[in-house]
């Protein structure tokens, strides 16, 4: 399984500026609006309060962002990070709209190279984005570098079902998935990349691995819908 996107970081950026205006409502026609509550089970197990820290990184349309804006209130602060200024543009309305414009900056960076100091934020999250990175292993040291000792990272993908039997149904799941992105979208061509992401990247147990790896502790996982989906959550030592 290869560990690298090999896809230019460029072509990667201009599929989610093409896919911007419709990659909400597709995002749950695909998910059948189960990313929702998957995201809802993740912000219960973050360490996270009123006035505290947080980074949102590949944030896209920015609901993760505007989730985590809502906890900390007008005294603390969230930034939400990507490369796409169209996602981004999305966003900021949706930030203005939730009212947590306030507390939250929407910033398009490289998620490889964070613009930040070492310790500098509570938590630390991507939803659905580390697939779609060149590197996943950097990413995810730049996370741990700029969480604070004590503070959690949090990662929210797609991930491969473990069991033989649920396979023929995950498989018949990407066959159905580039009809819903014509119904969608209009169009299928990057819905097929979205789609190849899905299929190469790690499993469940590497993932926690690469976690280890990157000098995390306290690791764990849990797998939602058969293991299409999983949550991984590490910590920084103090």
């Amino acid at each position: 399984m290869p560990r690298t996107n090999k896809t230019s970081e460029a072509k990667v950026q201009a599929i989610f500026d093409r896919i911007s205006t419709t990659y909400d409502a597709t995002n749950s026609a695909i998910s059948l609006g189960m990313h929702k509550r998957w995201r809802k089970k993740t912000m219960a197990q973050l360490p996270l309060e009123s006035s505290g820290t947080a980074l949102d990184l590949c944030c896209g349309t920015g609901d993760w962002t505007i989730d985590l804006a809502q906890v900390v209130g007008p005294t603390g602060k969230v930034v939400g990070l990507d490369f796409s200024k169209n996602m981004l543009e999305i966003a900021k309305k949706k930030a203005e709209q939730a009212d947590v414009a306030q507390q939250t900056s929407l910033i398009q960076e490289d998620a490889m190279a964070l613009p930040f100091v070492n310790n500098s934020f509570d938590v630390v999250t991507i939803g659905f984005g580390l697939r779609n990175v060149p590197d996943a292993s950097r990413v995810l040291s730049e996370m741990q570098r700029v969480v604070k000792p004590g503070g959690m990272v949090a990662c929210l993908e797609t991930s491969q079902p473990q069991n033989k039997l649920i396979y023929p149904f995950w498989n018949l799941y990407f066959k159905i998935v580039p009809l819903i992105a014509k119904m969608k979208h209009n169009d299928t061509k990057d819905y097929v990349y979205l789609q190849k992401t899905t299929k190469e990247f790690f499993n469940a147990k590497e993932l926690e691995k690469l976690f280890q790896s990157v000098g995390l502790t306290d690791t764990t996982y849990q797998t939602f819908l058969f293991g299409a989906a999983a949550l991984h959550t590490g910590s920084k030592n103090s």
